[in-house]
């Protein structure tokens, strides 16, 4: 793939875009394949390739520059800003909407936040797009100043961007490297963003996680609900759901399906998808996964999991390990943790895996794993 960004040095995030895709993807089977060696039984699926560019439904544009001149992209290491507008990843949408919205920076009037000197107000955009090309927009601002100005400039760059659905601001007050705060402010009626995936229609709201590349994420819930329906368990927990993707994946008639997830604007989309849905048996809580796991009364057939980096660690791999659960899809986003989750617990038994290239052009993955107690 071609980047002028990265040939002029001015970007350098894609570490393995010089390499020729297929040896990309190889390199991250063989890295997973060594680092479950210790399976025998474990069998390979092919893995699932991505577009190399035009793929990212999520741009997270740190604000550089000046109010009259700004830049979208990141920072360099004197903390100026580098302009990336037209960075190749990013979904057509995305691209075509980002110098509209570097316009209405300047004309709305809101400061780009200057890290070395501690002043301004614009530290973040972070736009999304749906499979259907609609947009929700985030400004994360320092305070609630440049909030008035917004509102009032709003409906002129609705016109601009017809597609433009959600909208808020994110107050993150703090100097340190956090990229949003606790308090959102919504700016218009709608508050999600519809994400049409597969035959689901999933809901995101402007504090919900949402996997940045759509077609891995539907490919990873193919998987995901091939497995459930092979197993055809009565009763499912999916554990770190997030807006519920496997949950609502896997729902079926007769079937109990528990989501549960740390975030509580999560818990409220994937709700609103079930109740359109109509999934009466599919139920959504916000909590620790750990927790909801070691204080529940019965163990379901199959659990799902889809933790963060670190994995699910100990004492939830301890519990399935004890537990009465016949079988656990474990997707990973670290093959790293994986293996040492699957190591603390032999009863369940790795038998198929698939990598799935959630971030082409660098060295980071999703990896799938079916569980079978035996």
């Amino acid at each position: 793939m071609h980047c002028a960004y990265y040939e002029a040095g001015r970007c350098r995030s894609c570490t393995l875009i010089e390499q020729p895709y297929s040896h990309q993807l190889a390199g991250k089977q063989r890295q997973c394949e060594e680092l479950l060696a210790g399976h025998a039984g474990l069998r390979w699926l092919p893995p699932v390739e991505s577009r190399q560019h035009g793929f990212r439904n999520k741009a997270k544009m740190v604000a550089g520059g000046t109010v009259d001149e700004p830049t979208l992209g990141i920072l360099d290491h004197d903390g100026h800003g580098v302009d990336l507008r037209g960075c190749g990843l990013h979904t057509p949408g995305i691209r075509a909407a980002l110098p509209t919205l570097a316009d209405f920076v300047a004309r709305a009037g809101i400061t780009p936040y200057d890290v070395p000197g501690r002043r301004g107000e614009l530290k973040y955009l972070l736009l999304t797009e749906s499979p259907d090309g609609e947009l929700m927009l985030r400004f994360v601002l320092r305070s609630q100043e440049p909030v008035a100005r917004i509102r009032k400039h709003l409906p002129g760059l609705r016109a601009d961007l017809p597609d433009l659905v959600v909208v808020s601001v994110n107050l993150q007050p703090e100097h340190k490297a956090v990229l949003e705060g606790d308090r959102e402010i919504l700016l218009t009626e709608p508050e999600t963003l519809r994400m049409r995936v597969n035959d689901v229609d999933l809901h995101l709201r402007p504090q919900s996680f949402f996997q940045t590349n759509t077609e891995m994420a539907a490919a990873l819930y193919r998987q995901g609900r091939e497995w459930v329906e092979e197993k055809a368990p009565a009763a499912v927990w999916d554990l770190y759901c997030g807006v519920g993707g496997f949950a609502l994946h896997s729902a079926a008639p007769g079937r109990e399906v528990v989501g549960i997830e740390a975030s509580a604007e999560a818990i409220a989309s994937a709700r609103l998808s079930a109740d359109e849905a109509g999934l009466g048996a599919a139920h959504f809580h916000a909590g620790d996964a750990t927790a909801y796991a070691l204080t529940a009364e019965s163990a379901p057939d199959l659990v799902i999991v889809n933790p963060p980096r670190r994995g699910i660690g100990p004492e939830l791999s301890a519990w399935l390990e004890s537990s009465d659960v016949r079988d656990v899809v474990y997707s990973s986003c670290n093959a790293q943790s994986l293996a040492r989750d699957l190591a603390a617990m032999p009863s369940l038994v790795p038998t198929r895996g698939r990598v799935l290239d959630m971030f082409p052009n660098t060295g980071h993955y999703e990896v799938m794993v079916l569980l079978e107690r035996r």
